[in-house]
């Protein structure tokens, strides 16, 4: 959620709420009546500037509601700009975990995070969709504008719009108004495109399907995601390919799911996202090892320090058939030469040890040779001491406690075998009193 606040809010930094906005909203419908009963006549009607008029009114009437605050303004700033106009109502709310002051006018709501005025939502507007209205009457005139002699006005007055828009799209986003910002960003996306504005936001269409994503809306998500690949803009590191194969591997294609991360591969070799994506797809279909380990060695190169791919290599080579036994446990070791407090490379070494030492305790049991026997009890007891020493590295370097209580258990179990040491037996001692505290 962070990564994407940062990057919405960038959207609401570019544009501010007009200082010196119409304040009577009665006023401001009456003109916009009045402007609409001038479209109506049909003399009247023909004439660009009529429409004009109206595209400016609707946009004065939007403006009308929302007051004189200004996003970034502080609460004494605003009792300036408000010229003596109270708030009805002021109360304390929590949105996103942040704690928030909403301060209730008659026409709108100013949202304060930190002191700073945050967000302004319309709750009582002048007139119905004053915005939509606007690019209507704006599209209207420049329908009549024959000669294009106010082409430029129009198109500003649609780039007004389209950030507005946006603005109020990401003022819905840090509300939690998921359903509303998508719709938002829709509309901003379509007013981009109209003429003679015509500079597609395709951001605005990305974070249409992304907010619908968060909403829980799949379906509408898709369809914005698909245009994003349409009009060859794949978001931050390729991250509208990652997000369609998830689509797709929950619609149950995955076939499609793969190809859009090969797709996003090819244009995007170092997105992390797509890289583990094709790990993940790799390692449970039973694709081709080969294709995984270039995959892995692409990601290791674009982030050399990461720890956690050493320990996916390790996990992948013991799943092969047959184990790739040295190559994993190099693998493992290699997570704590990136990282000693990474606790998973240990983990990894530790639990296939124990296991191999539990196979062959089993074998042993079954075998009738004495020497075959004395054999695997030597490599029984030999695997389980080594086992030891990587859980106890990460019983130390981790910080969560249920893993503290789940190696503890490890251990104990394994020190109990040579407790007629007692070296091990004061060891089986400190562990198993972890596992009990944490049952």
């Amino acid at each position: 959620m962070k990564k994407i606040v940062l990057a919405l809010a960038l959207l609401a930094s570019v544009q501010i709420a007009n200082a010196q906005q119409t304040k009577d909203a009665e006023s401001a419908a009456k003109k916009v009546e009045a402007a609409k009963a001038a479209s109506l006549n049909e003399k009247k009607a023909a004439s660009m500037t009529t429409w004009l008029k109206l595209g400016q009114a609707y946009l004065d009437a939007y403006n009308a509601v929302q007051g004189n605050g200004y996003v970034g303004a502080s609460d004494a700033e605003l009792a300036l700009l408000m010229n003596g106009v109270k708030p009805l109502s002021v109360e304390e709310t929590t949105v996103q975990g942040q704690p928030m002051t909403v301060q209730h006018y008659e026409t709108a709501d100013y949202y304060f995070a930190g002191g700073k005025l945050t967000a302004i939502v319309t709750t009582k507007p002048a007139v119905e969709d004053p915005l939509g209205n606007a690019v209507k009457a704006y599209s209207k005139a420049f329908r009549l504008d024959d000669k294009a002699k106010k082409a430029k006005e129009i198109s500003e007055a649609l780039a007004n719009i389209h950030d507005k828009y946006s603005n109020d799209a990401v003022y819905a986003y840090q509300l939690q108004d998921f359903v509303k910002s998508s719709e938002l960003f829709e509309a901003a996306a379509a007013v981009s495109q109209t003429e003679p504005y015509s500079q597609l936001d395709t951001n605005a269409v990305y974070n249409a399907g992304l907010t619908a994503w968060i909403a829980g809306d799949v379906s509408r998500a898709k369809s914005f995601f698909e245009k994003c690949l349409d009009y060859n803009y794949y978001g931050d590191d390729g991250d509208v390919y990652a997000r369609l194969s998830t689509i797709a591997e929950k619609e149950g294609n995955k076939e499609l799911s793969v190809k859009y991360l090969e797709d996003g591969f090819v244009n995007y070799p170092k997105s992390q996202s797509i890289l583990i994506g094709l790990i993940n797809y790799y390692t449970t279909t039973g694709g081709s090892t080969d294709r995984l380990f270039e995959l892995l060695d692409v990601a290791k190169a674009n982030e050399p320090n990461n720890a956690s791919l050493w320990y996916v290599e390790g996990n992948i080579r013991l799943k092969m058939d047959p184990p790739q036994v040295e190559k994993a446990f190099e693998a493992y070791d290699k997570c704590g030469e990136i990282d000693p407090n990474y606790e998973y490379g240990y983990i990894g070494k530790g639990v296939y040890l124990y296991n191999h030492a539990v196979e062959v305790q089993e074998k042993a049991s079954f075998e009738m040779d004495d020497a075959k026997y004395n054999a695997l009890v030597d490599e029984y007891d030999k695997t389980l001491r080594a086992a030891i020493e990587p859980f106890e590295k990460a019983f130390n370097v981790t910080k969560d406690k249920d893993i503290q209580a789940t190696i503890a258990e490890y251990i104990k179990n394994a020190c109990f075998r040579f407790r007629d040491d007692p070296e091990y037996q004061a060891r089986y001692e400190k562990y198993d009193a972890v596992v009990a505290s944490g049952k």
